[in-house]
Formats: structure tokens, sequence, C-alpha cells
């Protein structure tokens, strides 16, 4: 009966009364598909948001190109950064449902702000009409930036806490020693990738499309309310939930390996592994590598740590093996992880300059006018193209011809970043031609040039191509590859890469801006696109990404999975080795 009992018991999981959880009463797919929904929520308003905002900056705001792209980009690294602290607080103290309640009612609210920042006629300056005397429009002023920048970092704030625990509490839904609910999982997270895509595909046609022909305020306050929507849903079904406890965070785990090995610096590692310290289960233990031996000081056990059979250690002076090779798995992600940051860069252009020239650009079919912001449509588009051209062709010829199921995680990054690179140099040709029109035509920042918005497809393609490729192998690699108790780390500093691209934008745009303005010129990416030499700019980000690439290509063959059977059988020796040591020293 006991057993019996057992059985309908999800393993690790907690009912919102804080007893084990029943299956036949919480999880499963009722309760992810409600998580699905607020994940949809939050695509929906990030992107609709993201892809649209510069239009807004530069035809209602008047503010400069490369002033507007920046606001953007900076909007969007930020969102993704703050997934560190959004997975700090569910991991140590809230856990991910509260997280994400929180944080879904913060992005509601920065919703409903922006709203009403859009909607007052005094929180904008007058239209350019008024001031066609000065040649100049007037830009707004930074009071009338105010309340904008608030509602923006307010949305930040709210898609930063979302998106670190949207995917886990998911996944915790199933249980993954349940082979039934296990399969169930894998389901469901080709079910959520493909929830994010809708979320986009309806963020850049449908609400693009009521921003810029009904009104923004109108487009951002259905974000607003479908979102609440979507939290009554979701905190309505609270009872069906299973949850998972706080189990710390991992950066105070790394820090703890730092800080010890720091502290016996001066100590000499023994030669044989089997002398470290080791206290982990041993289904749970991690072999010793050799790689990043400083990190071993930590695990030396000395008088000083005063260890005796009833006291644990102090984890801040003695570490264990496991939790040290821990430490090094996640350095060892270091190198792929800095040259992909490089690929959210030449993302960030798409939703910003390219959708610029995409405004200046003709772009009717018979008498529908596409928003500028809805050609990233083609991301989309493209997302859908190359994973479906990936599952049903790529995959079944290389387990045919290769015996393998598919690219490896390294090998899809790899074909990300270089189809990104070819998508730079598409952008680079699109733009000479573009300049070479609105140069003919004297075309000035409100001009439609007689040239097709449909030349811009090929950079968008490459571009949404090359994430389909990276973003799932991006995914795949640093979950695989992190250590089991680190998951949620490994997808923040996934997400990091995102964040830091969409920095680098900022940067390298401020940079060139200023060094191209000397001696008086327009510069590169100066206040309107007609006048500058975006070309250029792109050119720039296409000779780098091609670097990145070739220092992806070496650090992608540095790396080396660690290969636990061969480490397994060396640390068995190793024990070994110290036990017969211990004993002889003993007989002595």
């Amino acid at each position: 009966m006991e057993g019996k009992k057992m059985s309908y018991s999800a393993a690790n999981a907690l009912d919102y009364k804080g007893f084990p959880a029943d299956k036949r009463k919480t999880g499963g797919w009722i309760a992810s598909a409600l998580i699905l929904g607020i994940e949809f929520n939050e695509r929906l308003s990030t992107m609709g948001i993201a892809v649209n905002l510069v239009t807004y900056l530069i035809g209602t705001m008047h503010l400069p190109s490369a002033a507007s792209a920046n606001i953007v980009t900076d909007f969007m690294g930020t969102s993704f950064l703050l997934c560190l602290l959004g997975g700090f607080l569910a991991d140590s103290f809230l856990g991910r449902y509260k997280t994400i309640a929180i944080f879904a009612v913060v992005q509601t609210f920065g919703t409903a702000l922006l709203a009403v920042a859009t909607a007052l006629p005094r929180l904008r300056p007058p239209p350019c009409s008024a001031h066609s005397s000065t040649g100049t429009c007037q830009q707004a002023t930074s009071s009338q930036m105010a309340l904008l920048y608030a509602s923006l970092y307010l949305i930040a704030l709210g898609t930063g806490g979302l998106k670190s625990s949207v995917s886990g509490f998911g996944s915790d839904q199933f249980d993954e020693n349940d082979e039934k609910e296990k399969s169930q999982m894998t389901l469901f997270f080709s079910r959520f990738f493909f929830f994010v895509s809708i979320g986009t595909l309806m963020a850049v046609t449908f609400l693009v499309y009521i921003q810029d022909q009904v009104s923004r305020s109108w487009g951002y306050g259905i974000c607003s309310a479908s979102m609440l929507i979507a939290i009554v849903i979701f905190l309505a079904r609270t009872k069906r939930y299973r949850y998972k406890e706080c189990s710390g965070s991992p950066i105070v785990h790394i820090l703890q390996v730092i800080a010890a090995a720091m502290g016996k610096r001066a100590i000499q590692v023994p030669t044989n592994s089997g002398m470290l310290y080791e206290d982990t289960p041993e289904p749970a233990r991690i072999p010793h590598t050799d790689q990043f031996r400083f990190l071993d000081k930590a695990a030396v056990l000395t008088k000083e740590d005063g260890l005796s059979n009833s006291s644990a250690p102090n984890p801040w002076k003695l570490s264990s093996v496991t939790k040290v090779e821990e430490v090094k798995m996640m350095i060892r992600l270091l190198p792929i992880w800095a040259t992909t940051i490089i690929f959210w860069t030449t993302y960030a252009q798409m939703i910003t300059f390219s959708v610029e020239q995409a405004s200046t650009m003709h772009r009717s079919i018979g008498s529908f006018q596409i928003p500028a912001g809805s050609l990233t449509v083609f991301f989309v588009a493209a997302i859908l193209i190359a994973l479906g051209f990936y599952d049903r062709f790529i995959i079944p010829f290389w387990k045919r011809f290769r015996g393998k199921p598919g690219f490896s995680s390294l090998q899809r990054i790899g074909i990300g970043l270089f189809l990104s690179a070819l998508g730079m140099v598409a952008a680079s040709i699109a733009e000479v031609k573009r300049l070479s029109v609105a140069k003919s035509h004297s075309a000035n920042a409100t001009t439609t040039l007689p040239l097709s918005v449909f030349i811009l497809i090929p950079q968008f393609f490459l571009v949404g191509a090359g994430e389909g490729f990276i973003y799932s192998g991006q995914l795949d690699f640093f979950i695989t590859q992190a250590p089991k108790g680190m998951k949620t780390m490994s997808t923040g500093l996934f997400l990091t890469t995102l964040s830091l691209g969409f920095f680098l934008s900022s940067l390298l745009v401020s940079i060139v801006e200023k060094l191209t303005k000397r001696g008086g010129g327009s510069g590169w990416v100066g206040h309107s696109i007609n006048r500058g030499r975006l070309d250029c700019f792109y050119g720039l980000l296409a000779i780098l990404s091609f670097i990145d690439f070739g220092i992806y290509l070496l650090c992608a063959k540095w790396y080396k999975p660690q290969n636990t059977s061969d480490q397994k059988n060396l640390q068995m020796k190793n024990v070994a080795a110290a036990s017969a040591s211990s004993n002889q020293e003993e007989n002595c």
C-alpha cells in the first residue's frame, strides 16, 4: 500500500502546501500550458516593443539615428542581463513560481506605463511640419524622455525575471524519473520554442500593424492587458503546479571554491588526486581533471580546516573535488561563451538600422503598406525554415551517412556564426544600392525611395537562419555541458551573450559615430542614414564576424567535453594508490 502511494508522488517536487506532489492532481500539460501562456505574452510585449521602437524614437521623438539604435539595444541588453538577477532570486530566495508572478506584474505595469507615455501629447515634441520653416525637427527633451525610459526599464526588469524562470518552472511540471513524463518534458521544450516563435510572429505582424496604423498606446495597451489576463489565469491554477525547493545560488558556490583556492595559494597540490578531499555521494561525483590545477588547492585538506567526523567543513575554506570540478566545467564554457557574443551584435542591427532602412523604402503590396518593423517577420520565417530543413533533411542524412543524430551543438553554433557574417555582407551590399538611389534622388529623412524593401530580405533571412542554429546550439551546449547543479546558472550565462551582444552594439555604434565624425563629416551612423555610410558599418561588422568565426573554430577545437568513463577509471586508480599509501604509512 505504501509503495502504491509513493508511485503517485513526483520526485523532488512539492505541492502548494509543501507536501509531496501528487502526480494525479499536479503538474503535467495543463500546468505547463499556463506557463507557456506567460512566455507567449512576454515575447509579444518585448519583441512588439523592440522591433518597432526605433521608428518611434526617430519619427516621433526626433532623436538621431545612432542614439535611437543605442536606446533599443541598451533596452534589450538590460532585459537579458537582468536574467541573472531573476535566476539568483529564484534559486536563493523566491523560487520560480513567485519569481514569475512578481516579475510578470512588473512587466505588466511597465507596458501600461509605456502606453501612457506614448498617449500623452505633452510627453512628445511637436511634429516636424510645425517647424518646416527652420528645416529641423525639435528633439524630445529629457523630461519627455524620462517616463519613456522608466517604462522601458520596468519592462526590462520584468522580462529578465520572467525569462530566468519560465522554462525551468515549466520543466518542473514533469517527473524526470517517470519515462512517460520525461518524454513529455522533451516535447515541452519544443513547444516552448514554438510559443516563443509564435509570440514573436504576432509581435512583428499584428502588434506592429496596430502601433503604426491605429495607435502606439493601443498597441502597448494590448500587451499590458494580455499579460494581465495571463497572470490571472496563471495564479488561478496555483494548486495545480509542482514546486521545487530553493537550492541556493551557484554563484555563491563558485565564489566559495575560488576563495578556498586563494586562501591556500601557497599550498602544494598533491600529485595523487585521490588524496584530495571528497564528501560527495559516489553516484553524484565528478572525476578529477588536471586542467586549471590552481583550483585544486580548494580541495587540499590541511590541519587548519579542523575537520572531524562530527563537523562539516567550512565551504569558504575547503571544497570537495566535485565542487571544484563543477567550477572547472563552467570555466571551460567561457571561450565558447565569449565568441558567441558578436552574433547578437549583428542581430541587434536587424531590429535597429535595418528597420530604419526599411522605413525609407517602398513597402507597398498593392494597396497594403507593410510596416517597417514587420520586415523582421523574415526572422521568424528563416528560423522556422532553417530548423524545419535541419529536422527533415539534415538529421536523416547525418544519421544515414555519418551515424550521428545531426550536428553537434558546437557545429550548430559555428553554422550560425558563419551565416550571420554572410548576413552582414548582404546588408552592406543592399545598403550600397539604397544609398545610391537616395543620393540620385537627393532624398531627405522623410522621402520614400523608389526602391523595393524586399532587397533587405537576404540580410534578414541569413541572420534569422543563423539565429535558428545558434540559439538552439547555445541552449543545448550550455545546458548539457554544465554540471547538474548549475543548469540555471549556465542558462543565465547563455542569456548574457544576448545582453553583452546588444551592449557591444551600443558601444560600437558610439565609437564609430565619434571616430567617423572627426573633421566635420556626417559619419557612418550619423543623424540620418541617408547622409551616412551604413554600408561601411555593416562591412566592419562583417569583418569582425569573420574574425570571430575563426577564433570560435579554434576555441571549439580546444574544447573537450569531459570523458567521464576514462576519468572515473583514472580516479579509481588514484584512490587505490592513495589507500595503499595510507596503509603503508600506518604499518610503519
